[in-house]
């Protein structure tokens, strides 16, 4: 089995040489660059299975360099985690909201971080050997082996982090989950995500399925499919 390959896209040196300290141990392939342009040229000629991606970076920025991988329909399912000293809440959320599946604040300890990328590996290994299982309800069919989503056939352009919680949502119609409950069916145990990235993505998820609906120019909004059950958690219904 040939080794993960993990980009790390950070001009900051000693970070960089902490990174690959961290994560030589854990038997990665490491391949560090310095810019969002050099790290989308790498990622177009040879791929990746885990991106670090620091935002204040030397030209094209973190938030940009996002956008242009997530337009990509191979990156969809890409694990990608944002690295950043900017931990102010709308930050975060934007990295949310544009596609990043998790968002690390600096400083921050290497084991934690090795943990988060441990838990994205896995999760997309799952998704790439998946059981080429079919979720459908009503309208709404997603694809676990090929990693695509649609809803009246439109499209759904869902990030990693997304689509794990639609599957798991789908594949448990009517129970509702707490947020320590997705977190752990998405990311595994004792990972170390707020309530509030939680809410984000499901945020992120509704709107995405309203505007699949709105392109159709029917009355009932999809993001209804994912209801809020008041002190709970959240629930996923197709009626």
């Amino acid at each position: 089995m040939s080794a993960e390959r993990i980009l790390i896209i950070e001009d900051d040196s000693e970070i960089q040489e902490m990174l690959k300290y961290a994560f030589d141990r854990e038997g990665w392939k490491l391949i560090q660059v310095k810019t969002g342009e050099e790290g989308l040229d790498h990622l177009s000629k040879e791929g990746a299975d885990c991106i670090i991606l620091d935002l204040m970076l030397p030209g094209m920025d973190g938030f940009k360099t996002l956008k242009k991988i997530r337009k990509d329909e191979k990156f969809h399912s890409l694990p990608i985690i944002i690295c950043s000293a900017r931990g102010e809440e709308v930050d975060v959320i934007t990295g949310l909201e544009l596609g990043a599946d998790d968002y690390v604040v600096k400083p921050y300890s290497p084991r934690v971080l090795t943990a988060r990328v441990r838990a994205g590996l896995r999760r997309r290994e799952t998704f790439a050997s998946g059981s080429g299982s079919l979720l459908q309800h009503g309208k709404l069919v997603l694809d676990v082996e090929r990693h695509s989503c649609s809803l009246d056939g439109n499209a759904l352009d869902l990030s990693a982090t997304e689509f794990a919680i639609l599957a798991k949502f789908m594949a448990n119609p009517d129970i509702v989950f707490s947020r320590q409950k997705l977190i752990t069916a998405v990311h595994g145990p004792d990972y170390p995500v707020t309530d509030r990235s939680v809410d984000v993505q499901i945020l992120g998820l509704r709107k995405k399925l309203k505007e699949a609906i709105k392109k159709e120019g029917e009355e009932k909004e999809g993001g209804e499919m994912i209801e809020t059950i008041r002190g709970v958690g959240y629930r996923f219904t197709s009626e």
